[in-house]
C-alpha cells in the first residue's frame, strides 16, 4: 500500500521545512553576497506605509498566532507574515494521518485565507539575512523594512551526537527521517508504515526538550496498533535516551504493557553509539538491534538562522534564542522578538504552547506600539491529547501552565492536571483530539 497521488501532490513543495527558516536555507558566501543588497537596490514588492510595521517570520503555530493577535491588539499596525511554504501542514495530529485515521485535508490549511480573515499580509519568501542596524529583513523576494520583527523559526535537527560525517547525516535525513518537520518527512514515514512487511521498526526518542514530548510515544502506539490490525509479525523497538517516558508516563506505559506487549519493546536510558545503515544495525551502550526500517529522531536545536544572524546563545550547544525569557525580546535588539520552538525556556515545544505564547508576544508588541502600560507576564498553556490506540480510538490527556521563580530565575510546572486512564476516559479523550484541533485551526485560520 502507498499514500495516494493526491496526497503527494498536496504536499509538494513542503520538503524539509517546518518554518520559513530551516537549517537547509543556509547560503554560501557567494550567494549571500548577491542577495545582501541595500534596501534601495532590492525592495520587496510591498505597499508603503506610515504605520508601525511588524514583520513576523515563520508561519507555524506561534507565528500565525502572533500575526493575527498583533493586528487585533494594535489595529493600526501593518503586519506582514513571511513564510516560504505555500500552505500550512500541521505536525500535531499528523501521527493519526500516518495510519490513515485522518485525511491530509484535515491537516492542510491556507495561508492566504488566514491573512484575508485576519487582515494582515502573507508574503511568500525565504529569509536570507538580517540587517539589525537598519532594521531590514532580507528575503528571496526582496528587502523588508520593519519597526518590529518577530522570528518564529522552529527547530533544526542536531545529529552531532551520532555522527560528524555530513554524508552519513544526509543519509539519515533522507533514508530515515525523524518526521517532526512537516512535509516530505511525513510522506516518507507514512509510506514506510503502510508498506511495512514485518520485522523490527526502530523509533528513537531524543533527550532534552525536543519538539512535542509525547509524540514519539504516541507514534509508537498508533503504528503498533496499525501493525496489530494488519496481523503483521512486527515489533516497534522504541529506543529512548531518557531514563523513563518523559510525559504521560502512566498512560503510555500501561498502553505498552496491556495493548502492545507483543508489538512494542520499550528500551529506556539508551545511548546510541553507532548506526550501521548498510547492515541495518543499531549499537547502543549495552545492546545491538537489527531493524528492517526506522525513523531516527535526533536531538534538536534552535533554527540555524538565529546563529547566523547573531541571535542565538550556546545553551549546551542547543543554540536557542538569546532573549529575555519574560519579554521574548532579543538581548541586543529590543524591537526583535523570538518565539515558538526556538525559545530557550523549558516550555513544551508543542502547538498549543506556541499558540498561547504567541498571543502574549502579540500583546507585548501591541503594548509598545500603543505606548500603553507594560503588561504582566503570562505563562503559556500546554494542552495535549495523545492517541494510544486507533481501533477503537482512545487517548490520554495533560494540561499544564507554568510558573516563574524570580529568586532562582527558573520556570516550573503549575496547575497541572491529566487524564491517563485510557480504559475509563480514552474514548472521550480521543474525541477531544479533534475538538482541540478544530478549535486551534479555527483560531489560526478562521
Amino acid at each position: 500500500m502507498a499514500i495516494s497521488r493526491r496526497d503527494v501532490l498536496a504536499l509538494s513543495g513542503l520538503a524539509l521545512a517546518s518554518s520559513t527558516l530551516s537549517g537547509n536555507s543556509d547560503l554560501n558566501n557567494k550567494t549571500k553576497s548577491k542577495t545582501a543588497k541595500s534596501l534601495t537596490d532590492y525592495k520587496a514588492p510591498l505597499h508603503e506605509t506610515k504605520n508601525p510595521r511588524v514583520v513576523v517570520l515563520g508561519g507555524g503555530w506561534s507565528g500565525l498566532a502572533i500575526a493575527k493577535y498583533t493586528k487585533i491588539f494594535a489595529p493600526n499596525a501593518d503586519v506582514i507574515l513571511v513564510e516560504q511554504r505555500h500552505e500550512f501542514i500541521s505536525c500535531p495530529v499528523s501521527n493519526l494521518w500516518l495510519v490513515d485515521k485522518v485525511k491530509l485535508e484535515y491537516l492542510t490549511h491556507d495561508y492566504l485565507q488566514a491573512a484575508r480573515k485576519n487582515n494582515y499580509i502573507y508574503f511568500h519568501a525565504t529569509a536570507v539575512d538580517l540587517d539589525k542596524e537598519n532594521q531590514v529583513l532580507k528575503t528571496s523576494n526582496g528587502d523588508i523594512k520593519y519597526d518590529y520583527l518577530v522570528l518564529s523559526p522552529g527547530i533544526d535537527y542536531d545529529y552531532s551526537k551520532w555522527t560528524k560525517d555530513i554524508a552519513f547525516e544526509n543519509r539519515l535525513r533522507q533514508e530515515y527521517p525523524a518526521g517532526f518537520i512537516p512535509g516530505s518527512e511525513h510522506i516518507t514515514l507514512k509510506n514506510k508504515v503502510l508498506n511495512f512487511k514485518g520485522g523490527n521498526f526502530i523509533i528513537t526518542v531524543p533527550s532534552g526538550n525536543y519538539r512535542c514530548l509525547p509524540a514519539p510515544y504516541e507514534r509508537a502506539c498508533v503504528i503498533a496498533d496499525y501493525f496489530k490490525q494488519k496481523k503483521l509479525k512486527a515489533k516497534i523497538i522504541l529506543l529512548d535516551e531518557n531514563n523513563s517516558i518523559t510525559i504521560k508516563e502512566k498512560g503510555f506505559q500501561s498502553a505498552f504493557n496491556e495493548l502492545y506487549a507483543d508489538y512494542i519493546e520499550y528500551v529506556p536510558g539508551t545511548k546510541i553509539n553507532k548506526i550501521d545503515l548498510d547492515n541495518k544495525m543499531v549499537y547502543t551502550e549495552f545492546d545491538e538491534f537489527e531493524f528492517e526500517d526506522a525513523c531516527f529522531y535526533p536531538q534538536i536545536r534552535g533554527a540555524k538562522i538565529l546563529e547566523r544572524v547573531g541571535l542565538a546563545k550556546d545553551a549546551k550547544n542547543r543554540l536557542e534564542a538569546n532573549i529575555n525569557p519574560l519579554t521574548y525580546e532579543a538581548i541586543d535588539a529590543k524591537n526583535i522578538f523570538i518565539a515558538g520552538d526556538s525559545r530557550p525556556m523549558g516550555f513544551s515545544k508543542s502547538g498549543n504552547t506556541s499558540n498561547s505564547e504567541g498571543k502574549y508576544v502579540a500583546a507585548l508588541i501591541a503594548q509598545k506600539i500603543n505606548k500603553t502600560k507594560q503588561i504582566k507576564w503570562e505563562p503559556p498553556t500546554t494542552t495535549c491529547f495523545s492517541a494510544v490506540s486507533i481501533e477503537p480510538e482512545k487517548a490520554i490527556y495533560i494540561y499544564t501552565q507554568y510558573s516563574y521563580d524570580k529568586t532562582t530565575e527558573t520556570f516550573d510546572f503549575a496547575d497541572t492536571s491529566s487524564s491517563e486512564d485510557w480504559k475509563k476516559d480514552g474514548k472521550v479523550n480521543a474525541s477531544s483530539i479533534y475538538n482541540w484541533a478544530d478549535a486551534l485551526y479555527a483560531d489560526m485560520f478562521n
